[in-house]
C-alpha cells in the first residue's frame, strides 16, 4: 500500500503543477508535493475514523483561510482546489471552495483553468445554482482559438451543464462537428449526446448531423455517435431501418481487423465498439425478417472470430448470443448460437458459467430445449457455493415454472430464502413466489400454505402489492363459488392453527392479513367459533409488539366479528379498556365499535356477511358536508387546498436541496403478452432491463439427429442400473416423468451407467421433476405417414368399406399419405395400384367450441404465442367479413365478439388447442395467436395469411 501512495505523490506534481516548457519551478512542485503528500501521509497513517475527521476539518480551516485571502494567487488558489477536491472526494464538506473553483476556471491560464474546470465538474452537479455562473465561461472557451480551451468546454459541457442554457451553447456545438481536428468533433458528439440525454427536444433537428458523424472519417467520432443512436433506436427504431446498411458495414470492417491497432484491447479489434453495433443490430433486427436478413453473414463471422480464451471475447459472444436470439431467426446462427450458451454453461470458470445462465435465462421462453440440454448442470448449480450462481439458477427456473414443476421449483426458491439474509434478495423472491404461486397453483392447500411462508419470511420487507393481491384475489374468488368458499375456509382454517401456536412472533403484514381473513370469512366456521376467534385477536391486541398500525386491523376484525357472536363480555371489556387508550387512532375505533354495539341491528345492516366484493354508493362530492363547509367558510375557516397546490406552495417556499435517498422501486412485471396475477414483478437480474425479456416469437432449433437420452421410464443410457423398488417408492407422487427429451451430450461408458451413485439418481430424479413440460415438441419436422395394413381379401365384384384414422404427430404445413393396393386378375396376374394423397394442416384443424370464460382461462395458461398485422382486401375490412372467412376456410370456431375484435378457437387432432385474438383497423387484420404447441401458431399464421389474401 506504501509504494501505491509514494507512486501517487510521485505523479500528482507532475499532473496538477505542469508549467510551459521552459518554465517549471521545482519550489513549487516541491511545496505542493509536500502539502499534499503531507495530508495522504497523515490520512493513511490515522487509526480511526474520529483521528481523520479531526485532521481533515483542520485542513478545510486551513484551507478556508487561505482561499478567502485577498493575497492568495491563482497559483495558489490551484494548489489548495486540489486538496480541496481530496476532502471533497473523502465525503467532507467543502462548499466554501465551490465559488473559487468557478474563479478558478473563469481567470487563470491554461493549467490553472484546467484545475478549475476539473474542480467544478467534481463539485457541482448539472442542477446546482452556482453553475449558471461558468455559462458564459465555457461560451467564451467554445470560440476560443486555442484547442486546449475548446476541449476543456466540451468536457464539462457533456459532464455537468444546466438544461435551461443550452441553447446558449447548441450553436457553437453544432459548428464543432465540422471542426478540422478529430478530438472536437469527438468531444462535440460526446456533448450532444449528453443534451438527448437531458433535453432530447432540443436536439432533434440535427439529426442529419448525426448521420454525417456517423460516417466520419475518424473511428473516435463515428464510435461516439454510436451511443446516440444505440438511445434513439431503443425509443424508436422503426425510424432508422435505412441505417442497417452501414451499421453493418462497420461491423464487419470491425471485427475484420480494419480499424487502426490502437483500437484493439488483446488482439481483438474494438471490442466495446462490437458491443455497442450488436446492440444497435439487436433492436433494428427484432421481428423483421428484411432487416434481419442483412445481418445474418456479419453476426455469423463475429461468432466465428470470437473464439479467443479472454474475458472480453466472452463479452462480445454473450451480446451475439443475445443479438442472434433477438432478431428474426436464422436455424444455422440459432444452432452456433446454442453451442456458445453450452460453452459458458459447462465452462468450470464462475464468470463464465454465470454468463451461460443469464443467456439461457433470456432465451429460454424461445427455445425451451436449451435448459433441457443443461438440465443436469443447472441442477448442479442449484447447489453451487456460489450465492450469485445460485440466485440466477433460480431466475432461470423462475422462467420455465410450468403448472406442472410448480411445487418443486417454488420449494427451491423457498429453501435459499430461508438461507439469504441480503434484503434485496428477499424482496425479489418474495414477489416471484406470490406471482408463480398465484398463476399455476395445483390446489387450494398448497396455494396458502406457500403464502404463509412468503408472509412469514419475507416479512415487514414485502411490497404492499403482494398481500393487497392476495387479498383480492381471496374476496373476488374464481368462477367456481364452491371452489372459493373452500379456498376461504382453509385459510381461516390455517390461520386459527397458526394463532395456537404459543410464542411465535409474525410479521406485522402477516397478522394484517390474518386479521382481515378471519374478520371477513369466520362465518365459515361453526356457529360458537366467532367467541374463539375475537378471543384470539383479543389476545393480539394485547401483545405489546404489536404495532399501531396493525392494531387497527386487529379492532376492524373485532368489529366484523361482533355481529356474529353470541356473547359480548369480551367486546364489552375490549370496548372498556381502548375507549381511554392513549393511541388516538385506538381510541377512535373504540368509539366506533361502543356506539355500533349499542345498536346490533344497525350494525349487522352495516357490516353483512361477505359483502367485500359488493359495490357501495358512494356520495364522491361529499354533498352532506355542504352546510358544514359553509358554516367553517362564513366563521373565517381557510378554503381547501388540493394535494398538488400545497406541495406547490411548500416548495417555493422553502428552496433547500434534497440530499434524502430514494427508496427502493418496484416495476410492473413484463412478460410477452400476458399480465402478472400478483400485478408486480421486483428486480430481474436477466439483462439490466426488463424490456428486453419481452422476447420474440419464434421456431425453435432443429436438432434432429441428437441422441436421446430421456424417454417415458427416466433417464435412457442410465436404464440399465437397476433401480431397488424401495427407492421407487420413495420418489413423491407429485412428480412427473417428462416426455421424450432431444438432448446433446457426450457418451458415456456402460460402466459408468451401472455404477450410477444414489446422488445422481436424486439428481435425475429432481431434473425430471423441474423441466417437466418442456418437451421437445418445439421441434419442426414434416411427417409423411407411411401405414402399412393388410387388407382382406375381397371376393370379386363385390364391395366393402375401410377405415383407417391417420393423426398428425407434430405441426407441419403439409404431409403426404401414400401406399398401394395388390389385387389379382382373373388370370391369376398380379396388379399393384399406388396412390397418394397429399394432406395440409387444414385437414387435421377442426373447430373448438369452448364458452368466453373459458377461453380466458386457456389463453392465461398458454406460453406460446405469435403475433402478425395481416392486409386485408376491402371486401373484408369489416370484422364480421373476416370472422365468416376464418370460420369457414380456416374452420375455426367463433367463440364471442366484444366490440371491434374477435375470439376465436380451434384444435389440432386430436386434442391440441389453439386461440385467436382479432381485430380489424383500418385494411388491416391484427391475429395473435396462443397454444400449447409453440410451432402450431406460426403455420396457423401462415394458413390465414393465404386465406385472407386469396379472399
Amino acid at each position: 500500500m506504501s509504494d501505491i501512495v509514494e507512486k501517487t505523490l510521485t505523479a500528482l506534481p507532475g499532473l496538477f503543477l505542469q508549467n510551459p516548457p521552459g518554465g517549471g519551478s521545482t519550489a513549487a512542485k516541491a511545496s505542493f508535493s509536500s502539502r499534499l503528500g503531507g495530508l495522504i501521509r497523515g490520512i493513511t497513517a490515522l487509526t480511526s475514523k474520529h483521528e481523520e475527521e479531526k485532521l481533515i476539518q483542520q485542513e478545510l480551516s486551513s484551507l478556508k483561510v487561505t482561499v478567502s485571502a485577498p493575497t492568495t494567487t491563482l497559483k495558489m488558489m490551484k494548489e489548495c482546489m486540489v486538496r480541496l477536491i481530496y476532502c471533497e472526494m473523502l465525503g467532507y464538506d467543502a462548499s466554501f471552495g465551490y465559488i473559487h473553483a468557478i474563479k478558478l476556471a473563469q481567470q487563470g491560464n491554461l493549467f490553472e483553468k484546467r484545475v478549475g474546470y476539473l474542480a467544478v465538474s467534481l463539485f457541482l452537479h448539472e442542477n446546482h445554482e452556482l453553475l449558471l455562473l461558468l455559462v458564459n465561461t465555457v461560451v467564451k472557451d467554445l470560440q476560443s482559438t486555442n484547442l486546449v480551451e475548446v476541449c476543456m468546454a466540451l468536457t464539462i459541457v457533456s459532464q455537468i451543464f444546466p438544461r435551461e442554457m443550452i441553447p446558449a451553447v447548441l450553436p457553437l456545438i453544432e459548428d464543432k462537428l465540422q471542426h478540422s481536428k478529430e478530438i472536437i468533433r469527438r468531444k462535440a458528439v460526446l456533448a450532444l449526446y449528453k443534451f438527448h440525454l437531458i433535453a432530447p427536444n432540443q436536439v432533434q433537428h440535427i439529426h442529419i448531423k448525426f448521420r454525417k458523424a456517423l460516417c466520419d472519417r475518424d473511428v473516435g467520432v463515428m464510435a461516439a455517435s454510436l451511443h446516440i443512436y444505440l438511445r434513439m433506436i431503443k425509443e424508436n427504431s422503426s425510424g432508422f431501418k435505412d441505417l442497417t446498411g452501414s451499421f453493418v458495414t462497420i461491423l464487419k470492417q470491425v471485427v475484420g481487423g480494419k480499424l487502426p491497432v490502437d483500437f484493439s484491447y488483446h488482439s481483438v479489434p474494438a471490442p466495446w465498439l462490437q458491443i455497442q453495433l450488436l446492440r444497435i443490430l439487436a433492436l433494428l433486427g427484432k421481428d423483421d425478417q428484411r432487416t434481419s436478413d442483412l445481418m445474418y453473414d456479419v453476426l455469423d463471422e463475429s461468432l466465428r472470430r470470437a473464439e479467443l480464451n479472454h474475458n472480453v471475447t466472452y463479452a462480445i459472444l454473450f451480446e451475439c448470443v443475445h443479438t442472434v436470439y433477438s432478431i428474426y431467426p436464422k436455424s444455422e446462427l440459432l444452432e452456433k448460437a446454442a453451442k456458445c450458451i453450452g460453452k459458458f454453461v459447462l465452462s468450470p470458470k464462475i464468470n463464465l458459467k454465470y454468463l451461460g445462465l443469464k443467456a439461457l435465462t433470456y432465451v429460454i421462453q424461445q427455445d425451451p430445449s436449451l435448459a433441457l440440454q443443461h438440465q443436469m448442470t443447472i441442477i448442479e448449480c442449484l447447489d453451487h457455493p456460489d450465492p450469485i450462481i445460485k440466485r440466477e439458477t433460480l431466475e432461470l427456473l423462475y422462467r420455465i415454472t410450468n403448472a406442472q414443476n410448480i411445487t418443486v421449483i417454488v420449494h427451491k426458491m423457498l429453501e435459499y430464502l430461508h438461507q439469504s439474509k441480503e434484503e434485496y434478495i428477499i424482496v425479489n423472491l418474495v414477489g416471484k413466489i406470490a406471482e408463480l404461486a398465484e398463476k399455476y397453483a395445483p390446489d387450494n392447500a398448497w396455494f396458502i400454505q406457500t403464502m404463509n411462508a412468503v408472509f412469514s419470511v419475507g416479512g415487514d420487507l414485502i411490497h404492499p402489492d403482494i398481500p393487497n393481491n392476495f387479498l383480492r384475489l381471496l374476496a373476488e374468488g374464481f368462477d367456481d363459488e364452491t371452489e372459493d368458499q373452500q379456498l376461504r375456509l382453509y385459510a381461516v382454517q390455517s390461520y386459527l392453527s397458526l394463532l395456537d401456536v404459543e410464542n411465535v412472533f409474525y410479521p406485522q403484514k402477516f397478522i394484517q392479513v390474518m386479521s382481515w381473513v378471519l374478520g371477513e370469512y369466520s362465518y365459515l366456521l361453526d356457529k360458537d367459533m366467532p367467541e374463539v376467534v375475537i378471543n384470539k385477536l383479543y389476545k393480539l391486541l394485547k401483545n405489546n409488539s404489536i404495532s399501531s398500525e396493525t392494531k387497527a386491523w386487529l379492532i376492524a376484525a373485532l368489529t366484523k366479528l361482533t355481529p356474529q357472536a353470541h356473547s359480548s363480555n369480551m367486546v364489552e371489556k375490549l370496548i372498556q379498556e381502548f375507549t381511554i387508550s392513549l393511541d388516538t387512532c385506538m381510541r377512535q375505533h373504540a368509539f366506533e365499535l361502543k356506539h355500533l354495539h349499542e345498536n346490533v341491528e344497525l350494525m349487522k345492516s352495516l357490516l353483512p356477511v361477505d359483502k367485500s366484493c359488493e359495490d357501495m354508493v358512494v356520495d364522491a362530492s361529499l354533498s352532506f358536508l355542504d352546510s358544514f363547509v359553509a358554516e367553517g367558510l362564513s366563521q373565517g375557516a381557510a378554503p381547501y387546498k388540493p394535494h398538488h397546490q400545497r406541495q406547490e406552495e411548500k416548495l417555493s417556499q422553502d428552496k433547500v436541496l434534497n440530499f434524502e435517498p430514494y427508496g427502493l422501486s418496484f416495476s410492473s412485471s413484463v412478460f410477452t403478452g400476458r399480465q402478472s396475477p400478483a400485478g408486480i414483478s421486483l428486480g430481474s437480474d436477466v439483462s439490466g432491463n426488463s424490456a428486453e425479456t419481452g422476447l420474440k416469437e419464434t421456431n425453435s432449433l432443429k436438432l434432429e439427429g441428437i441422441k436421446k437420452l430421456w424417454g417415458k421410464e427416466g433417464y435412457l443410457p442410465k436404464k440399465e442400473s437397476k433401480i431397488d423398488e424401495t427407492e421407487v417408492q420413495a420418489v413423491p407422487q407429485e412428480i412427473v416423468i417428462m416426455e421424450n427429451v432431444d438432448q446433446t451430450v457426450t457418451k458415456k461408458d456402460k460402466s459408468q451407467g451401472l455404477t450410477q451413485s444414489k446422488e445422481e439418481k436424486e439428481k435425475q430424479v429432481l431434473a425430471s421433476s423441474l423441466f417437466v413440460g418442456l418437451g421437445s415438441e418445439s421441434t419442426i419436422s414434416l411427417i409423411t405417414e407411411q401405414l402399412g395394413s393388410c387388407l382382406p381379401v375381397i371376393e370379386a365384384e363385390s364391395t366393402k368399406n375401410f377405415q383407417h384414422i391417420v393423426q398428425l404427430e407434430k405441426p407441419c404445413t403439409e404431409g403426404i399419405l401414400s401406399g398401394f393396393v395388390n389385387y389379382q386378375m382373373v388370370d391369376n396376374h398380379s396388379v399393384q395400384l399406388e396412390f397418394s394423397v397429399t394432406l395440409s394442416l387444414l385437414d387435421f384443424i377442426r373447430p373448438l367450441k369452448i364458452s368466453t370464460e373459458d377461453f380466458g382461462k386457456l389463453w392465461l395458461s398458454f406460453a406460446n404465442d405469435v403475433k402478425q398485422n395481416v392486409k386485408v382486401p376491402d371486401s373484408q375490412a369489416a370484422l364480421p367479413s373476416a370472422l365468416k372467412t376464418l370460420q369457414q376456410k380456416l374452420r375455426l370456431h367463433v367463440v364471442d365478439v366484444i366490440g371491434n375484435e374477435g375470439l376465436l378457437a380451434c384444435q389440432l387432432l386430436p386434442s391440441i388447442p389453439c386461440l385467436l385474438h382479432c381485430r380489424v383497423r383500418a385494411d388491416v387484420l391484427a391475429l395473435w395467436f396462443r397454444s400449447s404447441c409453440s410451432t402450431l401458431p406460426d403455420y396457423l399464421l401462415y394458413q390465414c395469411q393465404k386465406v385472407m389474401e386469396g379472399s
